[in-house]
């Protein structure tokens, strides 16, 4: 009885170090959410993707904005002011929402890849809090913000990931 009550104080011992050994070698996130919430690409000409994304979806054309920098937070590219403008459609499926951006001139990462890829996915974006914080955690990682702002309720920051993950991240936090 003796010898079968080591075994067991012996398995247990074993089991539960394990399960602490998996804990301890399992990496913090730097990002939370498990759920992406918006891909966009970078287009040449807006009009035409919006045509074309309509009705490949046999949706109605999503309307055209412009992005432009916000007193809020304005925009910065390389950690320096820019006057970088897009225009910008929004598709909203059930699952995520697809971003088509047509830069308009200033320098910006979506100028940037346009110039240097042509048109293609420019980036996955995720909802995060503390947008600050959340870039500090990711220039500490090797992944500085290559550009950021805001809009009237809300602030982006893009995440230069592209040799760590093969893209660009958004971070996006709503302040309502």
């Amino acid at each position: 009885m003796k010898n079968i009550l080591i075994a067991v104080l012996l398995l247990i011992s074993i089991v539960s170090v394990s399960f602490l050994a998996k804990k301890e070698n399992a990496p913090e996130p730097l990002i939370d959410s498990k759920t992406v919430t918006q891909v966009a690409i970078i287009v040449r000409d807006i009009e035409k993707a919006r045509n074309a994304w309509a009705q490949t979806l046999g949706i109605k054309p999503p309307e055209v904005s412009v992005a432009e920098g916000h007193p809020s937070r304005p925009t910065l590219y390389n950690g320096k002011p820019s006057d970088a403008k897009a225009k910008l459609a929004f598709i909203s499926m059930e699952n995520l929402q697809i971003e088509l951006i047509e830069p308009m001139g200033g320098k910006s990462t979506w100028q940037e890849y346009l110039d240097k890829k042509g048109e293609g996915i420019h980036h996955i974006a995720f909802r995060v809090k503390d947008i600050n914080g959340m870039e500090m955690k990711f220039e500490m990682q090797g992944m500085p913000t290559v550009m950021s702002g805001g809009w009237d309720g809300g602030a982006y920051s893009y995440i230069s990931s592209e040799k760590q993950l093969g893209c660009i991240l958004e971070l996006l936090e709503s302040y309502k």
